[in-house]
């Protein structure tokens, strides 16, 4: 919490998860845990290979257990970038992902994104375990510099 003006702001959150190498119980159990409203998938292709990942296992797993779902492709990251990601070429998958970050479309999910960010409690998806070789990092660190108040917290399904 910051003090402003002799009155309290409590700090707004975004979190963001990665499921690489956790199970979709997992996941819910910790966004529950960090009362997460809406889940907020930022992969360009909601599919995944891991059981329980996929658009429609997820959203309805969610659902169940309370938490919203909203898929936001313009928010994923390019082909380019996946290629550069998967080879470890991290700094390439960076350079890729912000550049289509500038566009309109994803500016315009970024600006919704943020805006939502300022009303409920919200959690960037991804696939990647680590937060510093995702791009959910970059999406959520756009989110806070445009809003005062927000916090980036990366969550950790255990």
């Amino acid at each position: 919490m910051r003090r402003s003006g002799g009155s309290v702001l409590a700090a707004r959150l975004i979190f963001t998860i990665g499921y690489g190498e956790a199970t979709p119980d997992r996941v819910i159990a910790t966004l529950r845990a960090a009362e997460v409203t809406t889940l907020v998938d930022v992969r360009a292709i909601a599919n995944s290979r891991k059981p329980g990942f996929s658009k429609t296992a997820l959203s309805a797993a969610l659902e169940a257990a309370g938490i919203g779902y909203l898929h936001l492709r313009p928010l994923g990251t390019p082909a380019a970038g996946r290629v550069a990601a998967r080879s470890g070429r991290p700094a390439e998958m960076r350079r890729i992902f912000t550049a289509h970050l500038a566009g309109t479309e994803p500016q315009a999910a970024l600006a919704g994104l943020a805006e939502r960010a300022t009303r409920e409690r919200v959690c960037l998806l991804c696939l990647e375990a680590d937060p510093a070789a995702c791009h959910r990092t970059l999406v959520a660190e756009a989110v806070a510099a445009g809003v005062p108040g927000v916090v980036v917290t990366h969550l950790h399904p255990s």
